[in-house]
Parts: structure tokens; C-alpha cells; sequence
């Protein structure tokens, strides 16, 4: 008994000193460390405890920073680590808090922005902070939201029940922020595209205006008209006679032009400065009857109450075609005094009230934001779609979105701004409100009327119902997590076992998922840890961790399971299997040398031999520790493999036996002795140990017959094939060699009739001719490849066919089978002495499937997706080689990166020309075939189909459907060269329609596009402007700010 103790005390020592924080490899290896010293069959319980690594210290928190693999009764790591000690109540869920979706007291509501929809979020804003307006829109009758039952839904309809009701709900709502989604969708806004802020506000207002004039009460009919219409004249002065001709307008905002100009001032002079009239230009005076000099000015004859200065920002630059953005800082004052600038000359002060910005430096991209005062407290807002910040103070500050359009080419400095001024490079339109002598603060405040407060608060109710519902939620979690939290804090003081308490091993990952709140908690599963014993194998025990007995009560009471594995599961076989193994790994080494040093030892005379394989000689090392691998396989899931089985690697290929390469396909010994070696026997012995099935042969064993008379019938069949290629060669020569061959282009003049073979055939004859031992002879002729279904002849193209003299197809005709003769006749018309000659094929050109086969061909190539072209950019006009169409072909050569190419037309047939039902008639210049073939081919030279990209040469995927301004927009990021710069030619022929498709504009794969690119512009903003706009703008075309 005490030696017992002091083994167990020694054993701990050693993992102590060699296991003590080791890797896992190190672990693995040190628990069979002891297999060198003890044989099998002296395998105690100790030993088997050290394979499973039962004795392994446990790690202590703090000390692994991930959790040891190896060490079964490493516990750290596995995710406890969230779970002991405080923990946030946060922690316990993923839902937001409700609270963040509430409303603060005293600021406004937000507007949710759909995609694109933040200009329409800024005038939305703008506009509700106009209480006049918003006024008037809740006298606005609405007999639907009158009559409404709150047990169901409000559903505006009109774009007035729309604005109303969600100017209620930014007024009296709960929500931080709302969802304009029904008016969008009321204006039919597409919410992906990004529109012009000044246009949309220009049509709305007009919508507005005109929805608002069919009401009866006049104080709505003129609201729109009342808040933002004021009057000017565009006045005419002749002269000669100094007859003044005034023509009255009205406006809702003034567009001013802002280049050149450093403040608002300047650009309302601007607008209103005189224009002189004279020369082509000069005004027809009425009185004068005739064409006289004039000036013309603006004359601002009253001002509205909300007067709107739309800043032009947004410009058409002639150059790009495309829109472009000014990014010029103007100033403009807090207070405006506008008298000086009136007819009158009368006092009319306005106070600022709103900002509009433009964040980007590009037209057709970018952020829009408002700034706004509120017209009680007069504090400053920012409404930047869901989030509203209130400035600190009461003045307006702009703050970043000065700095945010701010580029390495356009870094300008800011100018310095006067008390009362504010400076904008951003800013596109200027609210201003006029002042009065008095102001009522109650008109300030009003409230929402009660039918349309009925809806609010049935608004308010639903999320106030989601807001309980979320708290809800958040609670359960809330309580789940910290159940769960006592839970794990119990059962993990425990989980680590005692020494000489009993214990169990439960799986990994399932602590793991048991600790991780987030998955759900499965049954507890040891089953793919057992051996073919039904114990627990040794290789799984990095997968496993061993806890102590009273804790896996309690976990498979509160989780269920299968397959406990106690201490009773450690697997005795599987052990003392894995130790033989390790202890024959050990001795391949040794008698690994001791065979090779045998094989270098010449065999004696008299002494009998054994044949073996050289290459498995080679590796025989290598298939005796694959073997050994095998044999620990044979402990797992009951998948084991006998000696002398095949076994498949990790790709899935058969791995071959020892000795087996000098088998041959009957299972004898194998013919080639240079594959194989004699070996004497104490080699072959020593070899049987650890391939006891390999195939044996000795010194007197002959090689296979069956294969030694394959053998000799092949030497013959080579000799045969030899004697029949010299013999075709010899006699259709000029085939071979591809001499003096008939073409279609030029008829020969000494025959009337030529013949008619695939091109395939041809081929697959000469590789015959070249290498008659390695390839098969061909022994027919299958024209009926070149027939059509009905039987007539089809193909006449040189890439398909090859013409043959008739004494070739006389020759051909004996040697080889031919299903189908096919010629071409050249016939004389005897009866006039014209010069006229006809052609006749045998069998006769179908038309009907010519014309198919061609419409086919047509159709493929402009019908393509990702698909090549070649765009080659031209440099001082040089000219570029021009390619042509690829070609078709049915041809079956199998010559190395080389094919035909099919040659097509696209406007005609070209074969051909049907005289009558059975004869086709040709001028004697005409050719049968598709266009001319080039010189190349002439001359028996295959043309590859690869490409040779040229020096300023770029490679594009594009498809059929693309249209040409896509295409320039990759050819723009290719060459750097902007689309209204690029001259794009296509044999010739000039590409212009940017809104045709490829397909239609005749591009098909490895076409070769020329580009010539004007002189190149120094703006890149205008580049970006043009990257944007990769679709023709339509505005508002198609929506309801057009359709009233």
C-alpha cells in the first residue's frame, strides 16, 4: 500500500515538472511518454491514467488566456469569465432600451430618412416651423380624419390629410422620431434616388398651392400665396423714347446667383441690376415702331412674409454637360433690411429663420441638413433627419458642415464674419421671416385640433404599447440572465474534482454552449467520443473535460444526456493497442537501417531471392508507419482495416500496398523488370512483419502470359499501323503537307468538281500520319456532320470543311468508309456564250436551315453576358490594327491552345444566290464561302484565338444589355478619362447613342473598341459628378408633384 502512494506521488511529480503550463502537443506527448519503457501486457491502471491525463494539474484563473485543449481538467477559457463576479443588467440582452425612441421634453421630432429622402426631411421641417402655414393646414376640413374610429388605422389619402397629419404628430407625438413613408409614397418618390432640394420645393408649393384654392375658405385658398408670394416687374425702357413697358410677375423665391460674389447684398443687386438691350438683342418699342436700344431691370414692387432665397449652387457646367456644385462662401445677415431694394423704398426688415445645407462637393451626391429657429423660445435646432441638436445660445452656428466639402484641390479659407453675419460655402437656400412692431407670444402657441389630436394619441398609444412591450422583454431577460447567472456560479465552484473523489467527462463545446447564453442548451451527448469498445477513446480527451460526479448530477438532471463516461470509461484495449503501436514505431527506425544496409550487400550466387517492387522499396518506411496508423484506427467508431486493405487518403485517392506497383492488371507479376528488384530472403522476412498480405514472389516465378501476349500483339498492331501510315502519306501527299490545296475563293480552272470533307477528319488523319504508334488509324469518313436534318449540305465554311481534287477523293473513297459523298459542281451554260457559270452542290445548299444557322449565330453574338472586349486607346491618331469577328467552329482539333474561329456576317448569307429549286447561281468572281479568309489561312497557318493585348490596351467585361454610357463609365475608371471626353469607334464606325446597348451598337466579345480622348479636365469634382450620374436624369418625372 505505501508503494502504491509513493507511485502515485512520483507520477504527479513527473506531470508537475513536464506538464506544468505545457502546449498541447507537449501534452499529448508526455502522457504516452511511458508506452518506450513498459511492454503491453505490463500495463497497470497508472499507466492508463496518464494516457487520459487524469493526473494533469488543473489551471487556475488568470493564468491561461485561452483554455488548454489538452488538459481535460482545464476549467478556464470556456466562457465563464461573463458569468462570475458583477455583471451589467445589460448583459443579459440585445434589445435596445425603449427609452432611446421616446421623445424628450421640450425639443422636437424627428423624421425618419427612407434612403435618399433627407431633402425632403429639411423642407418638411422648415415648413412645419412656419406656424402660419401650419396653421392654416389644421383649419384644412377632413371629413375622413373627423370621422375616423380609432379602432383602426388613419390612412391619409390627399397630399393636404398627409401634411396635416404629420405636422400633429411633429407637434404632439411621443416618438423621438416619425416615418414620412405615407407622404413619400402619397408623392410617388423614389427613395433610393437622391433629387434636386430647390425643384422639389419649388412643385411642392405649387401642389400645395393649387390642392389649397379648391378649399372655401379664403383664408386656406390664398395661405400659400399670403406666406411666400411676392410681385415684381420686369420693366422695359426704350431709348429713344423713353416709353417705359412693365410686365407684372409673381415669385415664391428668388434665385440668385452667387459666382462672383462674396455676400447676399451683392447678389440681390445683381438680380436686380439693369441689362442693357442693343443689337441683335434690341426691344421692339411700340410707340417708335421699330427696334430701338432699352434697358430692362427687375423691380420689386412687395415682399412676402416668408421670403426664400434659393442660392445657385447647383449650376449646368457646358463643358461636362452634368450638373456641378459652387462651393463659394457667402455671407448673409441675421437681419436683412430689404427697403433699399423695394420700389417704394418703405421699411421691411426680415429676421433669419432657417438654413439650408449641402454636405459634398458633388451635385448628384451629398447630405441635406436645416438649421431652424424656433419661432418661441427663438433658440436654434439642427434637424439632420432622426437626430435634432439644439444650439447652445441663440445664435445660429454652423459648426462641421463648413469643414465637410472640404478637398486637397479645393481647401479654400474661410472668410471672416461681421457681427450679425454668418458665412456659408454650403448653404443653399436662406429663410427669412419679416419683422413686426408687436409680437403676440399666443400666436406662437396653439394646439392641435382635436380630431386630429384623436389621432395622435392613438398613435401615442400604439407606442406606448411597444414600449411596454420592449420593457417587457428587456425585464424577462433581464431575470433569465441573472437565474442563469446564480445558476453557472453555483454549478461552477463544482465543477473541478478532488483528488480520489469520483468523476465524469462531459463534452467540451457543450459547456462551452452551456455558458453562452445566446445558443440554445442541447441534451448532454458523448456518444462521438466513444472507441469501437464503448468506452471513452484516448484521442478524445482534448475534446472533454472531467468534472466531478456531483456536478454531472446535476447538469444531466437538469439537462438530460447519454453516454455518461465515468471512471469506469477509461479504455484498457485502446491503451495497451495505442503503446504496441508506439513501441513498433520505435523499431522501424532501427530496422529500417538494417534493411537498407542488407539491400546494398550483393545476394550470393546459390542464394534464392524475392522480387520487390523499387518503389515500394523507396517508401516502404513510409507505408509501415501508415499501416501502424491504421492499426490505431482500428479502436475507433468500429471503422478498423485489416493488413493488406486499401485505405483512401485525405483527397479521396486509393493509397497503394506494399509490393503492389510489380502486380500487373491480372493480378501476375508484372512484365517491366526494370520496375523491380531481387532482395535476398532475410530481407523479405524482416518486411513480412509489417506487411504480412503483401503479394509474394519469388526469384522462379515467371511474368504474366496474358501480358506478354498483349505485349507481342501490340509490337505487331504498331508495325501494321506504321506500314499504313506510309502508305497513306504516300499516296494523298499533298494533303498531308497541305500543298496545292483548292480553294473556294479562286476556282481552279482544271477541274469542274471538287470534293467535300469535315476539316475534323482531316485533322485526326494527319496526327495518324505524324504518330501512327500512339494514335488510332481512321478508318471513316463521316460527312453526314455536314448535313442538315433534311438531308442538304450546310456548312461552307473553310474553318469546317476541306476541299478535296477529285483524284484525293478517289483515293480517299478506297481506303476509308464514307457515309455520305459531297461535291461541289461547276456547270457551263452552253446555250448563250455569256461567260455565265453555275454551281451545283451534291447534295443540294438548304436554305431554310442556312438562314436558322446564321440567325443562330447572329443572335449568340449579341445576346452575351460577361462577355471581353478589347478598348484600345488611340495616341496621335495613329491606326490600330483592326481585328475580325471571331469564327465558328465545329472543328474537334485538339491542337494546344489553337481553333478555328467562325467567321459570320451579319447583314447576308453570302453563299449561294437560289436560281432555281435545285441550282444556285454565282458571278465567277462570287465565293461560296464566308467572307475571304486571310492570308494566314491560305496558307494552311491556324490563327490562335488568344488575344495579344497591345501597349494601351485594357481588357473590359461588359454584357449585351449594357448600354454605351455604362460602358464609359468603366472605361472612365480604366484610362482616367471622363465620358464626355472619350471618342469611342468601332471598325470605323463611331459610337454616339449613350443610351443603346452594346448589343444593338454591334459590340460582340473581343471586339476591339478605339478610344480617342479629348484634352482632359482639371476638375475632379465634375470627374465625381459624372461617376454619379451613370443614368439619365428625370427629375421628378413619373411622380405626384407632376401629376396634379
Amino acid at each position: 500500500r505505501l508503494c502504491q502512494r509513493q507511485r502515485q506521488k512520483f507520477w504527479k511529480f513527473v506531470y508537475f515538472v513536464l506538464c506544468r503550463m505545457a502546449p498541447r502537443l507537449q501534452l499529448e506527448k508526455d502522457a504516452w511518454r511511458w508506452a518506450e519503457m513498459v511492454k503491453p501486457e505490463d500495463i497497470t491502471h497508472e499507466h492508463i491514467e496518464l494516457a487520459y491525463r487524469i493526473a494533469v494539474l488543473a489551471c487556475k484563473r488568470g493564468t491561461c488566456r485561452r483554455n488548454c485543449k489538452g488538459n481535460p481538467n482545464c476549467l478556464v477559457g470556456i466562457g465563464e469569465q461573463s458569468w462570475l463576479g458583477e455583471i451589467d443588467e445589460n448583459a443579459f440582452h440585445n434589445i435596445d432600451d425603449p427609452n432611446s425612441e421616446r421623445r424628450d421634453k421640450n425639443t422636437f421630432v424627428g423624421l425618419t430618412n427612407l434612403g435618399a429622402t433627407c431633402y425632403v426631411n429639411t423642407f418638411l421641417q422648415v415648413w412645419f416651423h412656419n406656424l402660419e402655414l401650419r396653421r392654416a393646414l389644421y383649419r384644412f376640413q377632413n371629413s375622413r380624419a373627423e370621422g375616423h374610429n380609432t379602432d383602426s388605422d388613419y390612412e391619409p389619402r390627399t397630399i393636404c390629410e398627409h401634411l396635416q397629419y404629420l405636422f400633429a404628430l411633429l407637434q404632439n407625438s411621443n416618438r423621438r422620431y416619425i416615418d414620412p413613408s405615407g407622404l413619400v409614397k402619397a408623392l410617388g418618390l423614389d427613395t433610393g434616388q437622391q433629387q434636386d432640394a430647390q425643384e422639389f420645393s419649388k412643385l411642392f408649393l405649387s401642389l400645395l398651392e393649387d390642392t389649397l384654392s379648391k378649399q372655401k375658405d379664403p383664408n386656406l385658398q390664398n395661405v400659400i400665396q399670403q406666406q411666400f408670394c411676392g410681385q415684381f416687374s420686369y420693366v422695359t425702357v426704350c431709348n429713344q423714347c423713353g416709353r417705359e413697358s412693365p410686365l407684372p410677375s409673381r415669385f415664391y423665391e428668388l434665385e440668385l446667383n452667387i459666382q462672383g460674389h462674396r455676400n447676399l447684398t451683392e447678389c440681390v443687386t445683381e438680380f436686380l441690376k439693369e441689362e442693357k438691350l442693343e443689337g441683335d438683342n434690341r426691344y421692339y418699342c411700340e410707340s417708335c415702331q421699330s427696334k430701338q436700344n432699352a434697358t430692362r431691370r427687375i423691380k420689386l414692387q412687395s415682399l412676402p412674409r416668408t421670403l426664400n432665397f434659393q442660392l445657385m449652387r447647383f449650376v449646368f457646367d457646358r463643358q461636362s454637360s452634368h450638373k456641378k456644385k459652387l462651393n463659394t462662401f457667402i455671407s448673409f445677415p441675421e437681419v436683412l433690411d430689404m427697403g433699399p431694394f423695394l420700389e417704394g423704398k418703405e421699411e421691411c426688415t426680415y429676421e433669419l429663420s432657417a438654413v439650408l445645407i449641402h454636405r459634398g462637393v458633388s451635385a448628384y451626391s451629398g447630405h441635406y441638413i436645416a438649421h431652424v429657429r424656433d419661432a418661441h423660445t427663438n433658440d436654434w435646432y439642427k434637424f439632420n433627419d432622426e437626430e435634432i441638436e439644439k444650439m447652445e445660445g441663440k445664435k445660429l452656428q454652423l459648426g462641421i458642415e463648413e469643414d465637410i466639402a472640404e478637398t486637397a484641390k479645393s481647401q479654400t479659407r474661410k472668410p471672416k464674419c461681421s457681427k450679425g453675419y454668418h458665412c456659408s460655402r454650403n448653404a443653399y437656400m436662406l429663410v427669412y421671416k419679416r419683422q413686426t412692431e408687436e409680437i403676440d407670444q399666443t400666436e406662437t402657441i396653439f394646439e392641435v385640433p382635436a380630431f386630429l389630436q384623436k389621432l395622435v394619441d392613438q398613435d401615442n398609444k400604439k407606442f406606448e404599447e411597444w414600449y411596454n412591450e420592449m420593457a417587457d422583454m428587456r425585464k424577462q431577460s433581464v431575470d433569465k440572465g441573472k437565474a442563469k447567472h446564480e445558476e453557472v456560479k453555483e454549478l461552477y465552484e463544482l465543477l473541478p474534482t478532488e483528488d480520489g473523489l469520483s468523476y465524469e467527462f462531459v463534452p467540451l463545446e457543450w459547456l462551452k454552449k452551456w455558458l453562452d447564453d445566446s445558443t440554445a442548451i442541447k441534451e448532454i451527448d458523448n456518444s462521438q467520443f466513444l472507441c469501437s469498445h464503448g468506452k471513452l477513446h484516448p484521442d478524445k480527451i482534448g475534446e472533454v473535460k472531467r468534472i466531478s460526479s456531483k456536478a454531472a448530477d446535476l447538469l444531466f438532471s437538469r439537462y438530460g444526456g447519454v453516454s455518461r463516461l465515468g471512471q469506469s470509461s477509461l479504455c484498457r484495449d485502446c491503451v495497451t493497442q495505442r503503446c504496441r503501436v508506439i513501441r513498433l514505431k520505435n523499431q522501424l527506425n532501427e530496422d529500417y537501417r538494417e534493411v537498407m544496409n542488407f539491400v546494398k550487400t550483393p545476394m550470393k550466387s546459390d542464394e534464392s531471392g524475392f522480387w520487390i517492387g523499387k518503389a515500394s522499396l523507396r517508401s516502404w518506411r513510409q507505408l509501415a508507419l501508415d499501416q501502424l496508423e491504421e492499426d490505431e484506427e482500428e479502436t475507433k467508431h468500429n471503422n478498423s482495416k485489416v493488413n493488406g486493405e486499401k485505405s483512401s487518403n485525405g483527397d479521396g485517392e486509393e493509397m497503394k500496398n506494399f509490393n503492389e506497383d510489380i502486380l500487373c492488371y491480372h493480378g501476375g507479376l508484372n512484365i517491366l523488370e526494370n520496375d523491380r528488384r531481387l532482395v535476398s530472403a532475410e530481407v523479405w522476412n524482416k518486411l513480412r512483419l509489417y506487411f504480412p498480405r503483401a503479394p509474394e514472389f519469388t526469384q522462379n516465378n515467371e511474368a504474366c502470359q496474358q501480358c506478354m501476349r498483349l505485349e507481342r500483339e501490340g509490337k505487331e498492331n504498331e508495325a501494321l499501323n506504321r506500314m499504313m501510315a506510309n502508305e497513306q502519306k504516300s499516296s494523298l501527299l499533298n494533303l498531308f503537307q497541305e500543298k496545292n490545296r483548292p480553294t473556294l475563293q479562286k476556282w481552279p480552272q482544271e477541274t469542274d468538281a471538287l470534293y467535300v470533307v469535315p476539316l475534323y477528319f482531316v485533322d485526326e488523319w494527319r496526327k495518324f500520319i505524324r504518330r501512327p504508334a500512339k494514335s488510332n488509324p481512321v478508318s471513316s469518313v463521316g460527312n453526314s456532320l455536314l448535313l442538315c436534318p433534311h438531308g442538304g449540305f450546310m456548312f461552307t465554311y473553310d474553318s469546317i470543311i476541306a476541299l478535296l481534287w477529285p483524284a484525293e477523293w478517289e483515293v480517299i473513297s478506297k481506303m476509308f468508309l464514307v457515309d455520305q459523298a459531297i461535291s461541289i459542281c461547276r456547270i457551263h451554260d452552253k446555250t448563250h456564250d455569256n461567260g455565265n457559270v453555275q454551281y451545283q452542290t451534291y447534295p443540294d445548299l438548304c436554305r431554310e436551315c442556312r438562314e436558322g444557322f446564321i440567325f443562330q449565330q447572329q443572335r449568340d453574338m449579341s445576346e452575351y453576358a460577361q462577355a471581353t472586349v478589347y478598348v484600345r486607346k488611340v495616341i496621335d491618331k495613329k491606326r490600330m490594327i483592326k481585328e475580325s469577328a471571331p469564327e465558328f467552329s465545329v472543328s474537334g482539333s485538339d491542337v494546344e491552345d489553337e481553333r478555328e474561329e467562325p467567321k459570320m456576317d451579319g447583314e447576308k448569307d453570302p453563299d449561294f444566290s437560289q436560281v432555281g429549286a435545285k441550282r444556285q447561281k454565282l458571278n465567277e468572281t462570287a465565293s461560296l464561302s464566308m467572307p475571304p479568309v486571310t492570308a494566314a489561312c491560305k496558307s494552311g497557318i491556324r490563327r490562335s484565338t488568344r488575344h495579344r493585348k497591345l501597349r494601351g490596351e485594357k481588357a473590359l467585361i461588359v454584357s449585351a444589355n449594357q448600354t454605351l454610357k455604362e460602358l464609359k463609365i468603366q472605361i472612365m475608371h480604366a484610362f482616367s478619362v471622363a465620358p464626355f471626353d472619350q471618342n469611342l469607334s468601332i471598325d470605323g464606325r463611331c459610337l454616339t447613342d449613350d443610351s443603346a446597348t452594346l448589343g444593338s451598337l454591334g459590340v460582340i466579345p473581343e471586339s476591339i473598341i478605339c478610344l480617342k480622348a479629348d484634352e482632359p479636365i482639371a476638375d475632379y469634382a465634375a470627374m465625381d459628378d459624372v461617376y454619379q450620374v451613370c443614368m439619365p436624369e428625370e427629375g421628378f418625372k413619373g411622380t405626384g408633384l407632376l401629376g396634379h
